[in-house]
């Protein structure tokens, strides 16, 4: 369920709070491929199934800056922000892969505001996003981002 922010002031009640977890969704081949093709980064790690067969992980695997790219899909099943008139990205902080992504692996993210700073424009919102791979001991990927709003 979508949590709804109505103001900063809502932001702050919930400073260092988990939301989520989201739905899971799948990473399928013709994504990453897709992906592939968008950024002209087509090593075979993530492109060609039969020669990743045999690689160190048995099969392709997804960028990681693919997983880092779903974040705003997981942030819109979490939460809207519904202050301000304008979202900007102002841009990101630690951002770390800590397992690989196989083809058809399931993942999931929560988030949480760790920060909330005003700015000249408006207020910084930081947001820590897990994203779970299922089955995993270790997230694909944890990454903070910021965004402003005016």
């Amino acid at each position: 369920m979508t949590r709804v922010f109505a103001s900063a002031d809502d932001v702050r009640a919930v400073l260092g709070d988990e939301i989520g977890p989201t739905e899971w969704f799948v990473i399928d081949q013709a994504r990453i491929d897709a992906f592939a093709e968008a950024t002209d980064d087509d090593q075979w790690i993530h492109t060609d199934p039969e020669r990743a067969a045999t690689g160190p992980f048995g099969t392709t695997i997804a960028h990681g800056f693919l997983t880092l790219s779903l974040i705003p899909r997981f942030a819109k099943e979490l939460y809207r922000l519904e202050f301000g008139t304008t979202r900007i990205n102002y841009g990101l902080g630690k951002v770390r892969f800590p397992a690989p992504v196989p083809v058809g692996s399931r993942l999931r993210a929560t988030a949480s505001f760790t920060e909330l700073k005003p700015s000249t424009a408006g207020v910084t919102v930081t947001t820590r996003y897990v994203v779970e791979l299922d089955g995993a001991a270790k997230p694909a990927c944890v990454a903070e981002t910021l965004v402003v709003v005016s």
